[in-house]
């Protein structure tokens, strides 16, 4: 059922998870150096509760509302924690959002004895996961993906190759791999296998981006892997990887609307204190005019965004295209509500360190990963015609 607004109990855990990021995160991610897994502030999130609720199970304290049968993550209660960190500390969603793309494919298709070995220390902020699923080759187009899992008997691989703009690389502490088994062409021949970071043949090396986040490359010079590290079975990893990919969409769009809204209380509180042309600038009718829209596309890309959820905790048979149309609708519109707010600001935003300095360089990325919007496009077209 479409959430069109949430019960006071949600709220009420929302403002709650925006105060524990103001005064327990923040300073924490503050502290951290740019670029690199930030361990304090993954340990923190682990340490609050906050990791328990990207994981399966109803958790002591869940709000009503938010179904939690059996392994499935409730997608909403995804997209109300990322929302609320996001406004308040973009890092410790990151962080939190990192650990949640990296353990799923280990959630959901992985065996008791590979999830009694990582969960939990993904879940306490102990250990560092990550998603390897890009390449060089292979962004936009997974299925592309070249990295070879070469047959070594008995069952075991090698693998040999690269992946690139990896989420938590080369720190994490286990990956979540993609590579080509060869059972069939493209999307058919991918097997997903969870690949501990001491592996021999493992390395990789940090990349600056625009927004510091820990990415980096991976290396595999035949790296060791065996029947025991295959997540699922053979053959079947791009499925693993799509079905974590549609969980964690709507939850991009959370990030992004999160991200809007904390552009959108800072443009309107500067708006209602800034004085020009002999009065405050939201009674200049360019500039409220502004504001009326970014807060109507912002609400407009939050309930796309929680009826996308609705739809995947429902079982929905139409989740790839909600998905898609709300990591659509959410990244443009917070791209757009983050450039007006700078606008609003003039060169103050422009100076680093201020909010929408750090607003404007974050919000970029969102538009690319996980699907850029060319690709939501592609997805909700071929889903009309299904």
């Amino acid at each position: 059922m479409p959430v069109f607004a949430l019960d006071p109990e949600q709220e009420e855990w929302c403002a709650q998870v925006r105060g524990l990021a103001a005064e327990r995160l923040r300073p924490l991610a503050e502290k951290g150096e740019p670029g690199r897994v930030n361990r304090p502030l993954v340990a923190a999130l682990g340490e609050l509760g906050l990791l328990e609720r990207v994981f399966p199970g109803r958790q002591p304290g869940a709000p009503s509302g938010v179904p939690a049968e059996g392994r499935r993550v409730s997608a909403l209660d995804l997209c109300l924690l990322r929302e609320s960190l996001a406004r308040e500390c973009t890092e410790a969603e990151t962080a939190l959002a990192l650990q949640g793309l990296g353990a799923y494919p280990v959630v959901q298709a992985g065996s008791d004895e590979q999830r009694e070995r990582w969960i939990p220390g993904v879940v306490a902020g102990r250990a560092v996961a990550a998603f390897a699923l890009s390449e060089p080759g292979a962004g936009s187009d997974a299925a592309a993906l070249e990295l070879a899992a070469e047959p070594d008997g008995d069952g075991a691989w090698r693998l040999n190759g690269e992946k690139c703009w990896i989420s938590n690389a080369p720190e994490a502490d286990f990956y979540s791999v993609f590579a080509r088994t060869g059972e069939g062409a493209a999307a058919r021949g991918i097997t997903a296998f969870l690949v501990p970071a001491d592996r021999p043949g493992l390395s990789g090396e940090r990349l600056d981006m625009l927004s510091p986040h820990p990415i980096g490359a991976v290396r595999f010079d035949g790296v060791p892997v065996t029947a025991a590290d295959v997540l699922g079975e053979p053959g079947q990893g791009f499925g693993v990887a799509m079905r974590t990919l549609n969980l964690f969409r709507p939850s991009v769009g959370a990030f992004a609307v999160g991200m809007a809204q904390a552009a959108l209380d800072a443009a309107l509180a500067h708006a209602a204190r800034r004085t020009a042309f002999g009065g405050p600038l939201k009674d200049l009718q360019s500039v409220s005019h502004q504001l009326a829209e970014m807060a109507t596309r912002t609400e407009a890309a939050r309930l796309l965004v929680h009826a996308a959820a609705a739809a995947y905790d429902s079982g929905a048979p139409d989740v790839a295209k909600r998905s898609a149309m709300a990591k659509l609708l959410a990244t443009e519109t917070a791209q757009y509500v983050v450039d007006t707010a700078v606008q609003i600001h003039g060169a103050r935003a422009l100076q680093t360190g201020h909010l929408l300095e750090h607003l404007y360089r974050e919000v970029r990325a969102p538009r690319i990963y996980e699907g850029a919007t060319e690709v939501q496009r592609t997805i909700i077209a071929k889903e009309l015609y299904r």
